[in-house]
C-alpha cells in the first residue's frame, strides 16, 4: 500500500493489523539501519582515505547532527530526504523512525498532506477524544450513494473560503502591491487563479501578474523589495527565472499564505474569465472541483512542477467529463454529486486511454486521437501523456509538463474502488457504518489545516463581518459597502478610520443599539448624529 495514496479503512483496522503493521516497521527499520551503517563505513573510508574507521566514525558522528537540521534548519538533508525515511542518532548511524522526519518536512510544505497517516492511525488506536480529519461530518447521512452526496454538499461547505480567510488573502495581496506600486507607478497588478475564481482551498497560493513595460523582466528587483519591505520569509522567496513562465515564489511573513507572482501573462487572467463561465454552465463544478483538489493536495500530486495535475488542468478534465456525460442532468443544479464523483473517476483511473486519446474541451466537448495530434507538430515532437489541449491557446499542452500523469491515474482508481465498495450494499455489514465517513475513506483534512484555520478565524474575524445594518422602522440600513477591497486593517488609513468608528460609537451608545463596523465614513457619522435624534 503506497501511503501517498492509500490508509487503512474501518474494516481494515483490527488487533492482526496492529501486529503486521509493527512487524513492517520493524523490518524498515532494521533494512535501513543496515544500508545506513554500510553508507557511513564506505564514506568513512573515502573520508580517511583507508584511515582508522573508528575515528572517521567518530569525525562523522560529530559532523552528522551538525547537517542534520529536520524542521529547523533552512537546508534540507539531501542525503536523509533521497531515503525516504528519517530518524535520530544511534552510534553514529542513522536509525530510520517511520512516520517522524519525513511527514515532518512534508508538512512543512504542504499542511494538508496525509503522509504517514497509517501510522497516526496505529499509535491513536483505542484513544478517544482525537482528531480524526472529517471535521465537515457532524451528522448521519443516508445509507449508499445518496449518503455520499450529502457528505460531499457538506464538505463543500466547510472547505469553502470563509470571510476571514478572503479578508486575509485581500490583506496579502495589498502588501505585495503596495511594493509594487511604489517600484513601477504605473504597473497593473490582478488577480488570477483559484482565489479569484473562489475555487480555492485553506493552504492554496495566491497567483499575481504584474503588468508593465520592462525590456527584461525584473524579477530580481521585485524579489530584493520584497525582502527588504519583510513581505515574506527569508527563506521562502524564490525566483524561478529559468521556467517556462518565469515566477517568484514566496511566502507571507503574516499569514504563511504562498504566493506566485509572474509577469505580463494574459493566459491566467482569461483562463480565470472561462472557469467563472464554465461555473454558470455546470453548477456542479465547485462541489467536483473542491473535492477532487483536496484528494490531490493531500497526496501532494497537485504541483506541476514535481509532475501532478495542476489546477487549471485538474478543472479542464472535470469540464470535459461533464460535457461529454451521458446523463443530461449534469447541467441541473441538483444531480447526485456521489455518482458523479466516482464516475469522474471510473473514467480518469480505468477507462480513459492515455496513450491514444486528448482531451479537447472547445465546440462542446470532445477526444482527439493523438496520432492526428501529432501530425500537426513539428518533427521529434508529440503529445504528452496527458494531453489537454488549451482552450484558449489551441496549439498549448496543458498537461504536458504532468509527467507524473500515471500516479495520479493509479491515485483515480484506487478512488474508484473504495468509494464503489463503500456504497454498495454490502458496506451496509461494515462495523460502524453509520458513524464512518464515505468521503473520509479517501478525504482527510488534517489536524494541521483545521488549526490554521481556526487561526485565521481568531485573528480576521472580527475584521471580516458582514455587512452591519441598522433596523429602523422596517427598513434595512447599510452602513458599509460590501466590497472586500477596503484598505486592510494594517494600512494608516483604516487604523485612522477605526480609530473614528471607536470615537463615534461612544456618542450613539445612547440609543442602545450595538453596531459593529470596520470602516466609518464622514457622512455616515454625520447620518447616525442625525438619527439619534429621532430615537
Amino acid at each position: 500500500m503506497d501511503p501517498r495514496i492509500a490508509w487503512f479503512q474501518p474494516e481494515q483496522r483490527g488487533p492482526a493489523n496492529n501486529l503486521w503493521m509493527h512487524i513492517w516497521e520493524t523490518t524498515q527499520t532494521l533494512g535501513n539501519l543496515y544500508f545506513n551503517n554500510n553508507c557511513n563505513t564506505a564514506s568513512a573510508k573515502l573520508t580517511s582515505g583507508g584511515g582508522d574507521g573508528a575515528s572517521s566514525n567518530a569525525a562523522d558522528s560529530s559532523v552528522k547532527p551538525k547537517d542534520h537540521r529536520g524542521m529547523s534548519g533552512s537546508k534540507p538533508d539531501t542525503n536523509n530526504s533521497s531515503r525516504g525515511v528519517g530518524g535520530g542518532q544511534v552510534g553514529g548511524s542513522r536509525v530510520a523512525v517511520v512516520g517522524t522526519e519525513l511527514p515532518s518536512k512534508r508538512k512543512r510544505d504542504n499542511k494538508a498532506s496525509t503522509f504517514g497517516f497509517n501510522r497516526n492511525l496505529l499509535l491513536t488506536d483505542g484513544v478517544e477524544d482525537i482528531y480524526i480529519g472529517t471535521p465537515w461530518k457532524s451528522r448521519n447521512y443516508s445509507e449508499g450513494i445518496v449518503g455520499l452526496h450529502e457528505e460531499i454538499k457538506d464538505f463543500y461547505e466547510y472547505i469553502s473560503p470563509r470571510p476571514e480567510e478572503d479578508h486575509m488573502r485581500q490583506e496579502v495581496v495589498a502588501r505585495i502591491q503596495r511594493v509594487i506600486k511604489d517600484l513601477w507607478p504605473n504597473a497593473e497588478v490582478e488577480v488570477f487563479g483559484s482565489f479569484s475564481t473562489g475555487l480555492y482551498l485553506p493552504t492554496s497560493d495566491i497567483d499575481l501578474v504584474v503588468f508593465g513595460h520592462w525590456e527584461t523582466l525584473p524579477l530580481w528587483t521585485l524579489e530584493e523589495a520584497l525582502r527588504k519591505r519583510k513581505i515574506a520569509d527569508e527563506n521562502s522567496i524564490k525566483v524561478l527565472d529559468k521556467a517556462t513562465v518565469p515566477i517568484i515564489k514566496l511566502t507571507d511573513l503574516h499569514t504563511e499564505v504562498k504566493v506566485d507572482i509572474s509577469f505580463n501573462v494574459q493566459n491566467g487572467v482569461k483562463a480565470a474569465k472561462l472557469i467563472k463561465n464554465f461555473k454558470q454552465q455546470f453548477p456542479v463544478l465547485p462541489y467536483l472541483v473542491l473535492v477532487l483538489k483536496q484528494f490531490l493536495l493531500q497526496r501532494e500530486l497537485n504541483e506541476v512542477f514535481t509532475g501532478g495535475i495542476g489546477s487549471y488542468s485538474l478543472f479542464l478534465m472535470v469540464v470535459s467529463f461533464l460535457q461529454l456525460h451521458y446523463r443530461e442532468d449534469v447541467c441541473s443544479s441538483n444531480p447526485n454529486l456521489g455518482v458523479l464523483l466516482i464516475e469522474f473517476f471510473e473514467l480518469y483511473g480505468r477507462h480513459f486511454n492515455y496513450l491514444k486519446t486528448g482531451i479537447r474541451i472547445k465546440d462542446g466537448g470532445s477526444y482527439v486521437a493523438k496520432d492526428e495530434v501529432q501530425k500537426g507538430m513539428l518533427d521529434g515532437y508529440r503529445p504528452s501523456m496527458l494531453y489537454i489541449e488549451d482552450p484558449l491557446q489551441p496549439g498549448n499542452d496543458v498537461g504536458r509538463s504532468s509527467y507524473g500523469a500515471m500516479q495520479v491515474k493509479e491515485a483515480f482508481d484506487y478512488a474508484y474502488v473504495v468509494l464503489s465498495h463503500a456504497v454498495s450494499p454490502i458496506a451496509k455489514f461494515y462495523p460502524n457504518n453509520k458513524s464512518e465517513s464515505i468521503l473520509g475513506r479517501i478525504i482527510r483534512v488534517t489536524q494541521e489545516v483545521a488549526e490554521y484555520r481556526d487561526w485565521i478565524s481568531a485573528q480576521w474575524g472580527q475584521r471580516s463581518n458582514n455587512e452591519p445594518v441598522l433596523s429602523c422602522n422596517g427598513e434595512t440600513l447599510s452602513l458599509m459597502s460590501s466590497n472586500s477591497s477596503s484598505p486592510s486593517p494594517s494600512s494608516p488609513s483604516s487604523s485612522s478610520s477605526s480609530s473614528t468608528a471607536s470615537s463615534s460609537s461612544d456618542a450613539v451608545s445612547s440609543i442602545h443599539v450595538s453596531v459593529q463596523i470596520h470602516i466609518f465614513s464622514l457622512d455616515t457619522l454625520k447620518m447616525l448624529y442625525r438619527f439619534s435624534f429621532y430615537v
